[in-house]
């Protein structure tokens, strides 16, 4: 990335020392990535069973079954996405942007193993090493593997999602303790901006545009104007049911406009596989939905988990991890009460109730 940057209301802070914490014994297994030439429909990568980092957790599912390997699809020169199959719960997406003399990575991984090989594959690619992270939020599968990009690569994100970071840890730890992460350095942006922001990675122009408050306090959207190709993060699940609990249904919706002005051709969503626009329009029916079970649930005087208990899902029954609407419903149910978007929401009360939901299963996590 060269220096020029266009930004407004932006600013530098120190890079915080890393917190070194190995978690559990590394998993083995296979480091495929199966490429594929087209944006929206890249070869599938054949499955890989990767062992158990040990007996999981009392009831969780995690690690019972095999999880694909990550692949790399292109969807422009330059622009590849890096695809963590199934899309579930900590199976980002994550991707980079390079003209050969600079590379620029977007979002990194849950896990150690799955950031290296992020980074394996960028330079087995013949890409320079990333000297920029840009992270879409605060989420512990976007942003625990800056470490292994960092301190070489400057980490940029949304000033809300710096201090989201900072204040919540080692998030996935406390929900999923069985999961192998490796040695995780919490590395929370250093550069970060309130509004808009556009750098350059060589000759190719990034802007970074924060929609309000959505599906965190501090999404960032990475567009590309000249390729049309926009990095969703998890304002857009493809597949998979939008997560609201730690953002705002009214903020969602709009952003999900925001990202409908913008025109683009190809989308990553920061789960499932690369798509359209045409995905907006499921992501505003179900966002919908929500707002008008909670209206209906509310005034009938029950709580969010009756609410979803008794709803029907329709065509949404076929998103996966259904259980979030509860915790969705959490949230709407907030800003009913005139809680302020983003409102911290009772994180314990949120995870237990899409256990409930779930059948008493915890979710599962395969990262």
């Amino acid at each position: 990335m060269d220096d020029t940057t266009e930004r407004r209301t932006t600013e530098r802070t120190p890079a915080t020392p890393p917190d070194a914490r190995p978690a559990g014994r590394a998993k083995t297994g296979t480091d495929g990535i199966e490429p594929s030439s087209g944006a929206g429909a890249p070869t599938a990568p054949a499955p890989a069973t990767e062992p158990s980092a040990g007996p999981p957790a009392t009831g969780s599912p995690a690690a019972e079954s095999p999880v694909p390997e990550p692949y790399l699809t292109e969807l422009g020169a330059g622009v590849h996405a890096f695809i963590q199959p199934d899309g579930g719960w900590c199976l980002n997406n994550a991707g980079f942007v390079t003209d050969g003399d600079a590379t620029l990575v977007v979002d990194t991984a849950a896990t150690e193993r799955r950031a290296r090989l992020l980074r394996r594959r960028i330079a087995e690619h013949g890409a320079p090493a990333p000297r920029t992270v840009v992270n879409t939020h605060h989420h512990g599968d976007h942003t625990y593997g800056n470490g292994v990009f960092a301190p070489e690569a400057t980490v940029i994100g949304h000033a809300a999602c710096r201090r989201e970071l900072l204040a919540a840890g080692h998030q996935l730890h406390a929900v999923w303790p069985e999961v192998a992460y490796g040695d995780i350095r919490l590395t929370p942006p250093e550069v970060t901006y309130t509004d808009e922001l556009t750098l350059h990675a060589g000759g190719t122009e990034v802007r970074l545009i924060h929609p309000g408050v959505a599906h965190t306090t501090g999404d960032t959207i990475v567009w590309l104007p000249r390729e049309r190709i926009v990095f969703a993060g998890d304002l857009v699940f493809h597949g998979g049911t939008p997560f609201l609990f730690m953002g705002s249904l009214t903020g969602s919706l709009r952003a999900v406009q925001t990202l409908r002005d913008l025109d683009a051709v190809t989308v990553v969503p920061g789960h499932g596989p690369v798509t359209g626009p045409e995905v907006y329009d499921g992501i505003e029916r179900y966002l919908r939905f929500v707002g008008e079970l909670a209206q209906e649930g509310r005034a009938a005087g029950r709580t969010p988990l009756e609410t979803a208990r008794r709803a029907d899902l329709g065509p949404f029954a076929e998103l996966a991890e259904s259980e979030r609407l509860v915790a969705n419903l959490h949230r709407a149910y907030a800003e009913l009460a005139g809680a302020a978007p983003g409102a911290p929401l009772d994180v314990v009360a949120g995870f237990r109730d899409m256990t409930v939901l779930n059948g008493g299963v915890p979710m599962a996590c395969h990262a």
